[in-house]
């Protein structure tokens, strides 16, 4: 079954040179859809075989027959192709600078309102560094005597059962 796929698609291969032979022969205008309806394959058959659409696209930009002086359908179709992908590439690279653009102007405006960040900002760091270390020691100091006061409640849970205990009852 395999054999027969890749026999059937190298009849399409062939089917498709032979078109493009004659196209160029003729001087018809090279299109995908032309070679594909000449060869009776469909255009996506392209699309899976690069090389045959990379062909194709050669011989549609290739510079008119200098014989006629006019430019061909394929030429101007290659230049609006050209064109399109620059302007493509142009919108991309606009955009990329008013995202820039954009960025600096916020900057400068937060800067410039007084809520920026501070210049000494190494300080504050400094300063929130000691700060944490102060909130452990204060922590542990908490825990201490939480540990502290629980002792001392039992023992005074204790020392009034015992008292309890000792007086009597009338």
């Amino acid at each position: 079954m395999v054999e027969g796929r890749r026999a059937e698609t190298a009849r399409y291969r062939e089917r498709v040179l032979a078109a493009i032979g004659a196209a160029s022969a003729e001087g018809a205008a090279i299109t995908v859809a032309g070679i594909a309806r000449r060869a009776g394959v469909d255009r996506t058959f392209f699309y899976r075989h690069r090389d045959l659409l990379d062909h194709i696209h050669t011989l549609a930009a290739q510079p008119p027959n200098p014989d006629t002086g006019a430019a061909s359908r394929a030429s101007l179709r290659a230049d609006l192709h050209a064109a399109q992908a620059r302007c493509a590439r142009y919108a991309a690279r606009v955009q990329q600078l008013e995202h820039r653009l954009s960025e600096l102007m916020g900057e400068q405006t937060w800067q410039a309102s007084g809520l920026g960040a501070p210049d000494d900002i190494d300080q504050l760091h400094q300063r929130i560094t000691a700060l944490a270390a102060e909130v452990a020691d204060v922590r542990i100091q908490l825990g201490e005597r939480t540990d502290e006061l629980h002792a001392a409640r039992l023992a005074n849970r204790e020392f009034m059962t015992r008292l309890n205990l000792e007086r009597p009852t009338s």
